[in-house]
Formats: structure tokens, C-alpha cells, sequence
């Protein structure tokens, strides 16, 4: 599903783009290309952030996010037919908006983190009471042991570099005992990092698989590279 930003959004991440290319660049000027890590990666998290909703990287953003809204429109339709989803995200900070929205709506839900100590009592709160419809999982809890069968559609809701990663959340829905097709959605928000990363999988492209494959995914690829996918 591509979502469109909103105006705010959109003139914000715009901005933070020429930011982000500019201290890469000042940095690699400076300290070399590999001593820059930290510098590139705070800047592709920080455009990852704002595709999703700026106010993950900026506190005091008062407007919304074309995602954001998009989402909440296809939970509420899709709960209104009866169906249960799993929501994966790879921030605890992007599903807190996420639970924030749905406790102010009074739409029950259930969800899991790396910190969440009673793993087994929030999944049976999800396969088993018919009025919670919606688990929210982040990407990191969500990878092992837990069987989500109660669920027929899934939402990704910030896809990135490693597949193997979306398969291992997807398979929480798709396990023995499983009786329904189970549809998956993966939300990109247009015109952003998030769609340039998308498109050069669908190329199997070298700096797709170098992210994924690499410890330092910075020592193998030309900078050029890099700066391509914040143009």
C-alpha cells in the first residue's frame, strides 16, 4: 500500500533530506568514509522515522502523517468485518502511536514488545477473546515462539532491508492449525526512502543485499550509493 505524506510531512522530510546528505558528506570530508557509519545510519533511521510519522523524530510535530492515517483507516475497516490482525513495526515508539490512537478510539488491542514480561497471557488475550481484534508486535518481539493463528491479516507497517525478517513475522500467522488465507499489507509511504529500498529489492540490487549480508555494510558499498537512495 503507498501512502502519500501529508503537506507538513512532506516539506519536513524534504528538508531533512538535504540535512542528512549534508552531514553525511561534511563527515565522509572529514573522517573517511568508514569512520561515518554512525553519521549515515542516524540519518537513514532519521528519514525512516519521519516516512512513518514525524513526530518519532520530532516531539513537537502537531500534524499527521499520510500513513499514519492510512493505516487507521484500513484497521477500522478491516476489524469492522470481523477479522483480527497482527501489526508489526520495527519501532516500540511507531506502535505506541499506533496503541495511543486506539486507546483514545476505545478499540481493544493487545501488545508485545522486547519489553513485555507475560508473552503468554497478551497472545491468549488475543487468540482467544473475540473482542480484541488487534495485536500490535513489534518486529524484534514478534520473530519467535508465538503461534497467531486467530489472525487473518497481517500489516507491516515499516518494511526495510531484511526480508527474512518480514517472513519470520508473517510465519506468526501462517502456522499448523491455521485455517483462513491469511492477507499480508506492507505500507511504503511514496517518494521517500522507504520506496527507493523497495525498489531496489525488486532489483536484487547489490546495496539491498550488501545491507542485509553485511556486518559493515559501509565498507562495501560506494558512497555513491548511499547518497542515491536520500536524493
Amino acid at each position: 500500500v503507498f501512502c502519500d505524506m501529508s503537506e507538513e510531512q512532506h516539506k519536513l522530510y524534504d528538508e531533512e533530506k538535504s540535512s542528512v546528505r549534508n552531514s553525511i558528506l561534511k563527515s565522509i570530508a572529514s573522517n573517511g568514509k568508514e569512520k561515518s557509519a554512525i553519521v549515515v545510519l542516524q540519518g537513514l533511521m532519521k528519514l525512516r522515522q519521519i516516512s512513518n510519522h514525524p513526530v518519532m523524530a520530532y516531539d513537537d510535530y502537531k500534524f499527521d502523517s499520510g500513513k499514519f492515517e492510512t493505516v487507521l483507516q484500513d484497521l477500522e475497516s478491516v476489524i469492522s468485518e470481523g477479522h483480527k490482525i497482527l501489526v508489526f513495526s520495527s519501532f516500540v515508539k511507531h506502535l505506541n502511536l499506533y496503541a495511543a490512537e486506539l486507546q483514545k478510539k476505545r478499540i481493544k488491542f493487545a501488545m508485545l514488545t522486547g519489553a513485555s514480561t507475560n508473552r503468554e497471557k497478551i497472545v491468549n488475550s488475543f487468540q482467544k477473546d473475540t473482542n480484541n481484534k488487534i495485536f500490535l508486535i513489534s518486529l524484534k518481539a514478534g520473530g519467535v515462539g508465538l503461534n497467531l493463528t486467530a489472525a487473518d491479516y497481517v500489516f507491516i507497517l515499516d518494511p526495510w532491508w531484511n526480508p527474512a525478517s518480514e517472513m519470520q513475522a508473517l510465519n506468526r500467522a501462517h502456522r499448523i492449525g491455521q485455517d483462513k488465507s491469511v492477507f499480508v499489507y506492507r505500507y511504503i509511504t511514496s517518494n521517500t526512502i522507504e520506496e527507493k529500498i523497495i525498489r531496489l529489492q525488486e532489483k536484487k540490487s547489490k546495496l539491498a543485499d550488501t545491507f542485509i549480508s553485511s556486518n559493515n555494510p559501509l565498507k562495501d558499498i560506494n558512497i555513491e550509493h548511499i547518497l542515491s537512495i536520500i536524493e
